[in-house]
């Protein structure tokens, strides 16, 4: 087990990592899941002892591996710029930590091609790192991960250069194989649809902060806070304020009902968040919200619309099945069944009103 007790990091006083405590599990999957900045490489680069923590503690296995040197600890990491060894074979820089640990040729040469057929890198054992594709090449940096049967596994943003099919082939196949070596993986994405796929344990980052961890499916339906839910939601959340006063919800100066409410919400100040996917152009029963807004834009993609409208002078965006035309400026009514809305009070955390 990997655990960080009240990490931080700082660099040059600004705070790069701020007091994150996390538990992770051998054979679980992990992902770091936060924008750009979030802290993502900065957490990564802790665990792997790359960098000290400020304050905190770092074990594995109960013990305290704080200025342990990465040399000495078993563990592989996989950047989204890949690097290889230039004046090497493809074979040579998948082989290259084996024959560090001075592994016999055979088996050598079975992990080499178990790796190298997982990667699709079978055909391109015998040439250089320079004859190869930017996605190949990051290939042979994950396959040299996966060789090495490492303990830890961090690999930050590793798939963002593989085209499209083989991205989502690795996306399923990753966590079992890791799972299988025993491995703690920690897998970093700016993508919340990624982490639905991979699945396991995601920490929501925001300003080097973790603001939830749990299993990914559970952190996705039920936020604890505002900052989690923008972060687990792409499209971004639509997000509208509301007052609560005597009982009646005022909304951009308009009473509407909420009839979602277990009860009636404290007096006070609210948000409102919904999911672009959770809009719908046709009711969906007794319960539901309704959203009116004025077109900006409508985009096609595939099988979906983006339809980007003005709510209350705020920017929303739903995500509609189908093909879509709707005009600039025409006025359309949007759907979100009740139990699909979210409601955070004026710090940003969930309040639990649903039925």
């Amino acid at each position: 087990m990997l655990e960080l007790r009240s990490v931080s990091s700082r660099v040059e006083g600004d705070i790069f990592v701020d007091d994150v405590s996390l538990s992770l599990d051998r054979g679980s999957i992990n992902i770091l899941l936060g924008p750009t900045l979030a802290g993502k490489t900065s957490l990564m680069r802790l665990m792997a002892g790359l960098d000290k923590p400020d304050s905190g503690e770092i074990l594995f296995d109960g013990e305290s591996i704080v200025g342990v040197p990465v040399q000495k600890r078993n563990l592989a990491m996989v950047y989204q710029q890949f690097i290889n060894y230039p004046n090497l074979t493809v074979f040579e820089n998948i082989a290259s930590p084996l024959r560090v640990a001075k592994l016999g040729s055979d088996e050598i040469k079975k992990r080499v091609g178990e790796a190298s057929e997982l990667l699709a890198l079978s055909p391109f054992l015998n040439r250089n790192p320079s004859e190869l594709s930017g996605g190949q090449q990051q290939r042979v940096a994950l396959a040299r991960a996966i060789v090495k049967r490492a303990d830890l596994v961090l690999l930050d943003e590793p798939l963002a250069n593989l085209d499209y099919k083989l991205r989502e082939e690795l996306r399923s196949e990753l966590p079992s194989l890791f799972a299988e070596l025993g491995a703690i993986l920690v897998y970093a994405t700016t993508e919340p649809g990624e982490a639905l796929v991979l699945g396991g344990y995601t920490a929501c980052l925001h300003q080097g902060s973790v603001q939830q961890f749990g299993p990914t499916l559970d952190v996705f339906k039920n936020p604890v806070a505002l900052q989690s839910a923008k972060i687990f939601s792409d499209p971004p959340l639509n997000i509208t304020k509301f007052e609560s006063s005597e009982g009646i919800c005022i909304i951009s100066g308009e009473e509407r009902e909420l009839s979602f409410l277990r009860a009636k919400l404290p007096n006070g100040s609210y948000s409102l968040g919904v999911r672009p996917h959770h809009l719908y152009l046709t009711p969906t029963g007794s319960d539901d919200l309704v959203f009116k807004g004025d077109v900006s834009v409508t985009e096609l993609s595939g099988s979906e619309s983006f339809i980007h409208f003005d709510f209350q002078g705020q920017p929303w965006v739903a995500l509609i099945h189908g093909i879509q035309n709707f005009k600039e400026a025409e006025s359309v009514e949007f759907y979100v069944r009740s139990k699909n809305a979210f409601v955070f009070n004026a710090d940003g955390i969930a309040v639990d009103i649903k039925l």
